[in-house]
């Protein structure tokens, strides 16, 4: 299925009840649906790819970010190319299939802690993040949100 852009931003196409947002991309028959993508990066190694998985959290700010849960019980961090697009903050839930730059980082305890804040977590949550975390993280490009099942 190919999603056709109607703008730069935010939702790009919609069919069959699928949300697509950011840059138009072909779905691949099969996204990987597991961490074994992060387990072969190295350092600051990064690697294009479609990935799917399930939304557990998105930023109740605006939807700047979200966490999609991997086939193996591994979360992995979303953030948009540019911040040139945003989903909506009632995905949780849904399934999706993103494209884009996989990579792993060190997540400062600011990040962790503004991300936390982003949320909704109360302030003894925040207070209690106080180690950098190594995150498997992934810059979207495009984003395509399923209906829930």
């Amino acid at each position: 299925m190919i999603f056709l852009t109607f703008g730069s931003q935010n939702t790009v196409a919609q069919e069959d009840n699928k949300q697509a947002f950011g840059e138009a991309f072909e779905l691949s028959a099969q996204p990987n649906q597991d961490v074994k993508l992060f387990d072969e990066l190295k350092g600051d190694a990064s690697t294009q790819a479609q990935i799917s998985g399930s939304i557990t959290e998105v930023c109740q700010a605006k939807g700047c970010w979200m966490k999609v849960a991997l086939s193996d019980g591994e979360e992995v961090f979303v953030r948009f190319k540019d911040y040139g697009f945003f989903v909506p903050t009632n995905s949780a839930g849904n399934s999706v299939i993103m494209k884009g730059k996989a990579f792993l980082e060190e997540m400062s305890v600011e990040d962790q802690q503004h991300y936390a804040m982003d949320k909704g977590a109360s302030q003894e949550e925040i207070n209690a993040i106080t180690s950098p975390k190594r995150t498997y993280r992934f810059e979207a490009e495009g984003v395509v949100i399923l209906p829930k099942s």
